[in-house]
């Protein structure tokens, strides 16, 4: 039972029903994992093994009473730490919101915990979502567990590496423009990013409202389908929140396959791709034709604008979405101000790390007067055009291929003083968060140097069980899902 930690929900369901283990066993073994790798990976800000064990027990009790909520019964699952749990730190790896305590339940928290899931620990990310390497975190670094001198990826870093490492079952991440699919692509697992609007915002502290997005991270496909529905569902407390039928979407990849069209766009093959990347995104390309996809190269016009228009509205969200951290509420406060304006200036001051007011001043800047009309407004603009380019192409195809990031992981440090470096690493996932369409991550490779390389699968609105069905038929013929990481 040591290596528990390492198996898919499918195979621990079964082990619970046979009672070959318990859920306190499962979490036992969740719990020493992370013990012995901890040190080394830093993927959690915050854990509670007392009352992760609690919630386990109550699984084992309902067990024995033949009253299972489900697939996720006695499953540990960690939690990016910018979701809201109800009586556990709520601080988004900041110091400025040190000390707070959340006296709610995420939707999608609540929704787990309906499905009798162990909520475990709070995992590390860039602070309040905003990075590429889980390196911007007032919590210390994420190693990366394939090479501990690399970066995991970012936002949910923390998320990807503990999934990784063995260190929780499953996680939730959130994706603003590629923060749960390019560190799954740098950890080697599998992240998907749903449809906006799918799953709940309500419970979750925003970046950008218009882009932000919960979503699964898991070793395999299929545990990214289970933990999918479970989260997913109408919620009157999110007015962003569709009112879109519930989907099976793991039983949906048991289905006859469907004759697909794979569009493969022109433009994310071409320069600032590492070769490595492009080679093993092209073999599956290849293997995908070979098992009788039909293969057409599209154009996305507008991409080499996304990062652009990513920045200027994203940026322009953050601005107002954080202002409500002034010092006067819930947030730091300075010691030193000695009048309400320096309780504003110094509180913010000190409270956040240099990249969020990095991002801050950008955003108060493109909404300023006299520079509304010329970025943001322009930038919005451009946005419609990118939504069109992706719904030309998907009168022709049904899904899109193309790498998850343009390089494998980096070194810690690498990019900290080259901040433009750092965003076009997410140069191949920001036009999905843009036009609001479903992306998922899958390991399709390895490096030389022995580090994971993604592949991206993109959707249509909704087109959740396509993109997943894509990537499992991947999965299953491949001995990717197998690899784990040596270094821990």
């Amino acid at each position: 039972m040591s290596d528990l930690f390492y198996s898919d929900i499918s195979t621990l369901n079964k082990g619970l029903e046979s009672k070959a283990f318990s859920a306190v066993e499962l979490m036992q073994s969740v719990i020493d994992r992370t013990d012995s790798v901890e040190a080394k990976i830093n993927a959690f800000v915050d854990r509670d093994e007392e009352d992760a064990l609690k919630q386990a027990r109550a699984s084992d009790e309902r067990r024995a009473r033949g009253e299972i909520l489900g697939a996720f019964d006695g499953i540990p699952v960690g939690i990016k730490d910018i979701l809201a749990v109800k009586d556990q730190s709520l601080r988004c790896a900041s110091k400025m919101l040190e000390g707070y305590r959340s006296p709610y339940d995420a939707t999608c928290i609540t929704r787990l915990k309906e499905a009798g899931a162990v909520i475990w620990g709070r995992l590390n990310m860039d602070e309040f979502a905003m990075g590429s390497s889980t390196e911007n975190s007032a919590y210390g670094i994420t190693a990366n567990p394939w090479n501990l001198d690399c970066i995991p990826g970012g936002s949910s870093g923390g998320s990807a590496a503990a999934v990784s490492a063995g260190e929780a079952i499953v996680t939730l991440g959130t994706d603003t423009g590629g923060s749960i699919r390019q560190p799954a692509a740098l950890c080697g697992v599998v992240g998907m990013k749903p449809t906006y609007g799918l799953v709940s915002r309500y419970g979750l502290v925003a970046f950008a409202s218009s882009l932000d997005q919960v979503g699964p991270l898991s070793r395999n496909v299929k545990d990214s389908a289970l933990l999918l529905e479970t989260i997913t569902g109408h919620d009157p407390l999110d007015s962003t929140s569709l009112n879109h039928p519930k989907v099976n979407y793991s039983s949906a990849l048991d289905e006859p396959r469907k004759k697909m069209t794979l569009g493969v766009p022109k433009e994310f093959f071409q320069e600032g791709i590492d070769q490595e990347i492009k080679e093993a995104v092209e073999k599956a390309i290849k293997w995908y034709e070979s098992e009788g996809y039909t293969i057409e190269e599209i154009s996305l016009p507008h991409s080499e604008l996304c990062v652009p228009v990513y920045y200027i509205i994203a940026t322009a969200e953050a601005s107002s979405n954080l202002a409500r951290f002034d010092g006067v509420r819930y947030s730091h406060r300075s010691k030193d101000a000695e009048n309400i304006l320096e309780v504003f200036s110094k509180s913010r001051g000190e409270g956040f790390g240099e990249e969020v007011k990095r991002r801050i001043i950008l955003g108060t800047y493109v909404l300023s007067s006299g520079y509304y009309d010329a970025y943001y407004l322009r930038a919005q603009k451009v946005r419609y055009l990118i939504r069109q380019d992706f719904e030309q192409a998907f009168a022709k195809v049904d899904a899109i291929i193309t790498p998850t990031s343009p390089t494998p992981a980096f070194k810690r440090g690498e990019k900290n003083n080259d901040p433009l470096s750092m965003y076009l690493n997410d140069i191949y996932t920001i036009s999905v968060n843009l036009a609001g369409l479903p992306a998922l991550s899958l390991p399709v490779g390895i490096t030389q140097n022995n580090l994971p390389i993604g592949m991206q699968v993109i959707g249509k609105a909704f087109g959740e069980s396509d993109i997943l069905r894509i990537a499992y038929d991947f999965e299953m013929n491949h001995e990717f899902k197998n690899l784990r990481p040596t270094i821990c």
